[in-house]
């Protein structure tokens, strides 16, 4: 007869609590161990965070915007009709920096300083954060008198936190709390359908 068999049931029963005890105890310190040892090691989106994003935008009809995260911070990819394109020709009296010309280093790259602010007129690509406190604005994409925007407005963008407004270029209009025009990212096109963002071998 074993050991265990002739101890008395109530320590057999003391036994067998200790035994699975110990085994949760050491199953607990295997699941705090593992996550703590893996935050050692950078996360695949955290390696991925700086590097380019690869976009493909050949679905973006005229007229939509589509929305990709770069370097943490959203990145908008809007693709102007024709309409659009035409009123941001007539609007350099309402900009505070229509030539993209403040903080060029910081705001627009030299690709990107002309009216459509833009590799291809065609196609904006911006960051999506407004430059007062950093507030993300809404599309007002349709022309025309609505509610917080002038009567004349032409499309564009406006931020809901203190009504800053920028066009569909992303130039920040006067009188508003908003100082500077919208960022663009480096960006470039590999191809009629292939968007790069974070890398622009053309500069």
């Amino acid at each position: 007869m074993s050991d265990a068999a002739a101890l008395p049931a109530v320590d057999r029963d003391r036994r067998h609590w200790i035994a699975i005890t110990c085994g949760a105890g050491a199953l607990g310190g295997v699941a705090v161990a593992v996550p703590f040892v893996s935050t050692l090691s950078p996360s695949e989106r955290a390696r991925a965070a700086g590097a380019p994003v690869q976009v493909d935008i050949g679905g973006i009809q005229p007229g939509e915007k589509l929305t990709v995260e770069w370097r943490g911070k959203p990145v908008w990819i809007v693709r102007r009709t024709k309409e659009q394109l035409e009123a941001l020709k007539k609007l350099d009296d309402k900009l505070v920096d229509p030539k993209s010309l403040r903080k060029p280093d910081e705001f627009t790259p030299a690709y990107a300083r002309n009216e459509w602010r833009s590799v291809k007129p065609e196609y904006f690509v911006g960051v999506g954060i407004c430059t007062h406190l950093g507030c993300s604005p809404s599309d007002k994409f349709q022309p025309g008198a609505q509610a917080s925007l002038p009567d004349d407005w032409p499309g564009g963008f406006f931020c809901p936190c203190h009504g800053s407004t920028f066009d569909m270029a992303g130039r920040v209009y006067k009188n508003v709390p908003a100082p500077d025009n919208l960022p663009v990212p480096p960006h470039m096109f590999v191809s009629d359908t292939m968007l790069v963002i974070g890398e622009d071998k053309q500069a």
